[in-house]
């Protein structure tokens, strides 16, 4: 594939230049030390795919605020709903009184969720604290206390759902963690050195098992898991896997939690991730990309369910403000407007393009081991060996990235191994700028 004719980044300084190292110093200064970043560069603006530093350098933007802006930075029809509405009615509180957009934007939402039954939803502000209202609702529901959660698994980093997360890294000196929670492996088939169907069958056996030596299956509450798992690499639940789940269960009287907080709002080219799965959950849980920014998530299951947290059990002061209610019913219409998840397909369709040849490329240091994800939620697994997937040094990605960032292009890291770059591109990205960054990132992959 050629390079396009049109550059669209755009570099007048070094990477960081010498207003964002700057900025960054006042950050060093003013900001606890435990707020990670991944890039040392400082923005200003962004529009569509590309952002600008502080110092008018324009680069590609392939992170796309972890995942929150599936239809870019500051698309004109949010920012004049958010602008129309901060003249009206900026704040009052659901727990308060009741407004418009916050009834709404569930109206809607429980018209879209992928469950044949009447559905309710609860409005919050972050991607953990929906995955902590999901908790309460099981719980309410079933009376039943324990969770099942699985290897590699990222749910958020309050207590309870630093308890449901997996890698320890996050966890360091904030225990001890809430009780009743139970791991179960998951089925990483390439990283377990088998196929897809064998891992299933070993992953099963191990949470059959689970069910004899781990936890009594009549106090599960919940099984809970990503159908793409996110920061643990970016890996799809094998949809046999997924099936027997939901068989669980229905069978044991549990509720299937699908945290779409990275996969759903068509980030997977269906709206949400568990549409290609063929089951249907209790409960989703949506964020990031639902508000093209703005802070948003949503709780959404069957009404009688959701119906079983006592009155006055669930809540919170922002929850569901004026401005991201809007802001996510104007996503919801650029996202069908723009045919966004048929496009989320065709970038998944580009991206793999460029990097399953490099499967078998062996110029490369660290070695591309695999290529996975759905839709245009695509993970890209380094390693040092092919043969026996020894993970690449998480040195070794940092460097790839901070090469492609001095190229001017936006990317980050995620595995349990640190060892994956994750591209979440967004879906208003044109072919010019895809091939442009991929261009970069390949480049900066062969130094």
């Amino acid at each position: 594939m050629t390079a396009p004719a049109v550059r669209h980044i755009r570099l007048v300084t070094e990477i960081p230049g010498p207003r964002s190292r700057a900025l960054l110093a006042r950050r060093d200064a003013a900001v606890v030390a435990g707020l990670g970043r991944a890039t040392p560069i400082a923005i200003a603006s962004g529009q569509g795919a590309l952002v600008t530093d502080v110092d008018g350098n324009t680069l590609i933007d392939f992170v796309s605020g972890i995942g929150t802006l599936a239809v870019g930075h500051c698309p004109p029809e949010v920012v004049q709903a958010i602008q129309a509405q901060a003249e009206q009615l900026i704040h009052l509180s659901a727990l308060v009184g009741t407004y418009e957009p916050y009834v709404a934007l569930c109206e809607r939402l429980n018209a879209l969720a992928p469950i044949s039954e009447p559905c309710k939803t609860l409005l919050s502000n972050s991607g953990a604290e929906g995955v902590e209202n999901a908790i309460k609702f099981a719980r309410a529901a079933t009376g039943r206390p324990a969770i099942i959660v699985f290897d590699g698994a990222y749910h958020g980093r309050t207590l309870l759902t630093l308890s449901l997360t997996s890698r320890t890294y996050f966890k360091k000196k904030f225990g001890p963690f809430a009780p009743e929670i139970y791991r179960a492996p998951f089925p990483y088939a390439y990283r377990m050195g088998m196929s897809e169907a064998e891992a299933v069958e070993q992953c099963w056996a191990a949470f059959e098992r689970m069910q004899i030596a781990g936890v009594d299956p009549e106090t599960v509450a919940a099984v809970l898991i990503e159908p793409v798992q996110g920061e643990g690499g970016f890996i799809p639940v094998p949809v046999e896997f997924m099936r027997r789940l939901r068989e669980f269960c229905t069978r044991n009287g549990s509720l299937l939690i699908v945290d779409e907080v990275q996969s759903g709002f068509g980030r997977t080219g269906t709206l949400f991730a568990i549409e290609q799965f063929g089951v249907e959950p209790d409960i989703i849980v949506a964020a990031k990309s639902i508000a093209a920014g703005m802070p948003l998530a949503a709780t959404i299951g069957r009404a009688r369910i959701m119906d079983c947290a006592h009155y006055g059990g669930v809540g919170g002061t922002y929850g569901g403000n004026p401005l991201a209610c809007v802001a996510a019913l104007a996503t919801i219409d650029l996202i069908e407007r723009e045919r966004l998840l048929e496009r989320a397909k065709v970038i998944g369709q580009q991206i793999r393009a460029r990097f399953e040849p490099l499967l078998t490329d062996d110029s490369l240091d660290p070695l591309v081991g695999d290529v996975r994800g759905l839709g245009a939620m695509i993970g890209i697994e380094l390693v040092k060996d092919r043969r026996k997937r020894t993970p690449a040094a998480a040195e070794e990605v940092l460097a790839i990235l901070g090469r492609a960032l001095e190229r001017g292009v936006l990317a980050m890291r995620a595995g349990l191994y640190v060892n994956c770059i994750r591209l979440l591109v967004p879906l208003v990205i044109t072919d010019d700028q895809l091939d442009e960054g991929l261009e970069v990132l390949i480049g900066a992959m062969r130094h």
